[in-house]
């Protein structure tokens, strides 16, 4: 019988240990041949927006996640995600559910994986740029894989009184990232967000952006200057905004990323050299989402 969860506040809070060890599951059989992953597939809509498709193959099950982003005129965009898992057995669906709760969930999770992998051992101080869904989720998930023992957060309308625990409000971006091992970008802006030449050598950048197009937290002229990683080799580098420009420029190119987290998790990448602020960037995957869905399921 397949479930239906139509409504993302029904959603049960996922274990974070349950959710990381899902997805280190999953990107460990990426790297070993056993999981697929197609690239993103975005569809253009007439009078503006597209809707973005995830796909991927797990064990016995076949995930989709299609997210609408519909401009409006005056206010924000309307974005909605769904995902739909099937069984690879017998071809009937498993779970359908309103996908927003689990995108914010995957999302965090993929990026502190990387912050495990790529941070230096001895980091202790955290960034986090943005105060909503994600950078609250974010925030959970680095400090499930890191003792962080002190966290600067910024967004413009963040105030003392509605910061998480443990938790320094800062001034301005700058100033949260200042001297951080590691900075969390968690906004939905399209433009760069932070000044990455300040950034002293070994710190690492996540990236999640939004799917504006070509949307990116960082200047792609930045690129140059860091030691770049990704979520998927063979997709990051097409959809990535700031890597997408920054090789049109002729500034950047895909052989410069030093790798991804299938390669992360098996050790068949080099790690950071600390002699370069270190760049991780997220663009999303079905797998992710596959992986996280089929905890669903569980009893």
């Amino acid at each position: 019988m397949s479930t239906i969860i139509p409504m993302m506040e029904r959603l049960p809070r996922l274990p974070l240990n349950d959710v990381l060890d899902a997805l280190r599951s999953a990107f460990t059989k990426l790297a070993e041949g056993s999981a697929v992953q197609p690239p993103q597939t975005r569809t253009l809509l007439p009078g503006g927006g597209d809707v973005i498709a995830y796909q991927a193959a797990l064990d016995d099950t076949y995930g989709l996640k299609i997210s609408p982003y519909l401009p409006q005129t005056g206010r924000s965009a309307v974005v909605t995600a769904w995902t739909l898992v099937l069984s690879t057995r017998t071809g009937r669906p498993l779970l359908l559910c309103d996908a927003h709760a689990l995108t914010v969930e995957r999302t965090a999770a993929t990026s502190a994986l990387a912050v495990d992998h790529l941070a230096r051992p001895e980091a202790d101080t955290l960034a986090v740029i943005g105060s909503g869904p994600q950078a609250h989720a974010h925030l959970r998930y680095a400090r499930a894989v890191r003792p962080f023992t002190a966290v600067r957060m910024y967004a413009p309308t963040l105030t003392e009184a509605k910061a998480p625990d443990g938790v320094t409000v800062a001034h301005s971006a700058e100033e949260a990232a200042a001297d951080a091992d590691v900075v969390l970008l968690c906004t939905s802006a399209a433009q760069p967000v932070i000044d990455t030449a300040a950034l002293t050598p070994g710190t690492v950048v996540t990236s999640i952006s939004t799917n504006a197009p070509r949307a990116h937290e960082i200047p792609p002229a930045a690129l140059p200057a860091m030691e770049v990683y990704g979520d998927y080799r063979p997709t990051v580098t097409t959809a990535a905004g700031e890597m997408v420009l920054a090789t049109e420029r002729g500034l950047w190119s895909a052989e410069q990323l030093r790798g991804d987290l299938p390669e992360l998790l098996t050790g068949s990448c080099p790690l950071p050299s600390g002699e370069q602020p270190v760049f991780f960037r997220s663009i999303g995957l079905g797998i992710e989402d596959l992986a996280i869905a089929r905890l669903l399921e569980r009893p």
